[in-house]
């Protein structure tokens, strides 16, 4: 059904997304501001106990910083109560008092064409179901015992059978008053060319509904009973409801469990996800007998972004990976990824929780690998790099592999990771071990360096607590900028509202410094910072007691509020665009491998000088400091550059 121009702009002006989001979830009073539209609350989409689910009711979103989801009012109520765009555009309707416009004659006979056919799919699961019970179903039960499933999972799953006889669901259908051609158009009967009576598709099988994200019964997956059966599982054909390659095996379930029971978990089939489910791993899906096409994948992520894909313990299941990852590169995103269950060899899902129960099967998942050690994997194993022509050619495999990421900054750092892959695998065969030959066959070399040299000393405490030797803090200059900035605000919040998109965009690099910036973000002046939640009014009080801070023309001053003002802007300035160069640089560096021209040379020369003029102080918005701003920058020079002298000397 089409919808007229502006109807849903109307729609979401009349219904404030806090109402509709407001139902599901309990507002942080201390950390909303709800005079400016302004909300936060613990996710509905994932455990947690901070309120990191912001809603900002001007712009009409929502985003959770901790599982990244984000949408608007209709999404919510898609992704919340399991319903389709459509079932939410009615709701959001009727609670706005907003009549929904006529249907689209086409679209409305499509709708009841489709909805016929549903409801023969589930008189058929109905049929099914009741089967299951029967006296020639006794091998199907016992099959379905061996396998470890309870009464109460089969009534869940609505396992059912399918009898051997030629015609059973054919004849009980149409005895219903069901129109052949609609059993056969729902792809439960199959008519002969040669014009004899049509058949059931499915006979002597444990059948599995389909469903699709709505709940509603659009195909079934059959498992033979036969051993000597042509097809062991054999699916519905495509129909107006059924898309094999579109579709996921319990995706609704799944998606209303994901974030409460877990990550999602891509396992290979029925049982397996079956399986999953009744030891507790709720959000568990599986593809229909094939490969993960894009569309699924496009599903998944649409369930969860970063979810855990489980492969059997197989080479088929290892090469269906490694085919995954071809699929998922181009698709990649800062906020879409997939991690790698890689399963015992030999067993699946199933067979990991009968033998070692849930607690095996969840170890096995928090260990899951992100898809850059997979794709290492994949390039690496069982190879013998002990040429300089076979470590060019995994050189050459691995920057095809990158040139598919088309996110520049994800690129870059799955280009980190690499090379950090690349440093730990062979880094045994560059060590030396003394005179002689080291690891791997090479001669070690000679003089600073080489072999004969000691090993390095391991670093001492004192050293790896100072602030250089912090992973988070390997620029001590931008941290230190980091905190100067931190503290103008929190001594002069009446400046946040002024600065907001600059600190919007302003990321930290440590955790602790992120949290009280995103707690500044929309926070009521009046309550900075002591009305902040309590790790980031630590991390203020920390901030602020540093010397660096505490001597701080602008921290000092709290009543100046205009130099205040000019401070901030000059150090926010200054950190991004050091930043934006960075970017440039990094991406300009990263395309040397494909690209070496004048506008390269050209791009890596501004990113150059933006860097330059970065780390240069000039106070440049300044009528009400007059001659004073260059002695100022030069103050603020001095005490940084100071700073940094000390902490090098500690």
């Amino acid at each position: 059904m089409s919808l007229p121009p502006g109807f849903l702009e109307e729609l979401r002006n009349r219904v404030s997304i806090s109402s509709v989001v407001g139902r599901k979830v309990v507002w942080d009073l201390r950390k909303s501001n709800q005079g400016k539209g302004d909300f936060w609350a613990p996710c509905p989409f994932h455990q947690e106990k901070t309120a990191s689910f912001h809603v900002d009711d001007r712009k009409g979103f929502y985003y959770c910083f901790g599982c990244h989801a984000k949408g608007d009012a209709l999404s919510f109520l898609r992704e919340t109560e399991n319903m389709s765009f459509m079932e939410a555009v009615e709701t959001l309707a009727r609670e706005a008092g907003m009549p929904m416009p006529d249907r689209d004659p086409e679209a409305a006979a499509k709708a009841d064409r489709l909805g016929a056919l549903v409801e023969v799919m589930e008189a058929a699961a109905r049929f099914y179901r009741g089967q299951i019970s029967s006296r020639a179903a006794a091998p199907a039960r016992e099959y379905l015992k061996g396998r470890g499933l309870a009464e109460d999972t089969l009534a869940r799953f609505e396992i059912g059978y399918a009898p051997e006889a030629r015609q059973t669901l054919w004849s009980h259908l149409t005895g219903a008053g069901v129109a052949g051609a609609k059993i056969i158009e729902a792809g439960l009967a199959i008519a002969p060319e040669d014009g004899r009576a049509p058949y059931d598709r499915f006979r002597g099988r444990i059948m599995y509904p389909i469903r699709d994200l709505r709940g509603r019964c659009i195909a079934f997956g059959g498992r033979a009973m036969d051993p000597a059966a042509p097809a062991k599982y054999l699916n519905s054909p495509e129909t107006p409801l059924f898309d094999k390659g579109r579709t996921l095996y319990h995706a609704g379930p799944a998606r209303k469990a994901v974030g409460q029971a877990g990550p999602l978990i891509v396992a290979e089939g029925y049982m397996d996800v079956i399986a999953l489910v009744a030891a507790g791993f709720e959000a568990a899906v599986a593809p229909l007998g094939t490969a993960i096409t894009e569309a699924q994948l496009r599903l998944i992520w649409r369930i969860s972004p970063e979810p855990v894909i489980a492969l059997d313990g197989d080479a088929a299941g290892l090469r269906a990976g490694y085919r995954l990852i071809d699929l998922a590169l181009p698709l990649l995103s800062s906020e879409q990824s997939l991690r790698f269950c890689l399963l015992p060899e030999k067993l699946d899902p199933d067979d990991v929780l009968r033998s070692g129960g849930p607690g095996a099967m969840r170890k096995l998942i928090e260990g899951a690998v992100p898809l850059v050690r997979l794709l290492w994997a994949r390039e690496t194993e069982g190879q013998v790099f002990d040429s300089p022509e076979r470590r060019a050619a995994l050189d050459k495999k691995l920057r095809a592999a990158l040139a598919q990421i088309s996110d520049p900054g994800l690129r870059a750092h799955y280009a980190d990771s690499l090379r950090a892959l690349r440093s730990e695998t062979f880094r045994p065969q560059q060590s030396a071990r003394g005179p002689g030959r080291g690891q791997g066959g090479r001669m070690s070399g000679r003089g600073r360096g080489g072999f004969g040299a000691p090993a390095p000393s391991a670093a001492l405490q004192a050293t790896r607590s100072t602030l250089l030797a912090s992973s988070e803090n390997l620029d001590v200059a931008e941290s230190m900028r980091e905190e100067v900035i931190l503290a103008i605000l929190c001594t002069h919040p009446v400046l946040l509202s002024e600065f907001d998109s600059d600190l919007d965009r302003a990321e930290m690099r440590s955790p602790a410094r992120e949290g009280l910036r995103r707690a500044l973000l929309g926070a009521d002046p009046g309550a900075v910072p002591a009305g902040l939640p309590t790790p980031a009014r630590v991390e203020a009080e920390r901030i602020l007691g540093l010397g660096h801070v505490r001597v701080s023309p602008p921290v000092r001053q709290r009543e100046d509020a205009s130099l205040a003002r000019l401070c901030l802007r000059e150090e926010l300035a200054k950190l991004l665009t050091r930043r934006g160069a960075e970017d440039e640089l990094r991406d300009a560096s990263e395309d040397m491998a494909h690209l070496a021209d004048e506008s390269l040379t050209w791009r890596l020369k501004q990113a150059t000088e933006m860097r330059q003029r970065a780390e240069q102080t000039r106070l440049t918005d300044s009528t009400d400091l007059g001659e004073d701003r260059e002695a100022l920058s030069r103050e603020l020079s001095q005490m940084i550059a100071a700073e940094i002298w000390v902490k090098r000397k500690k």
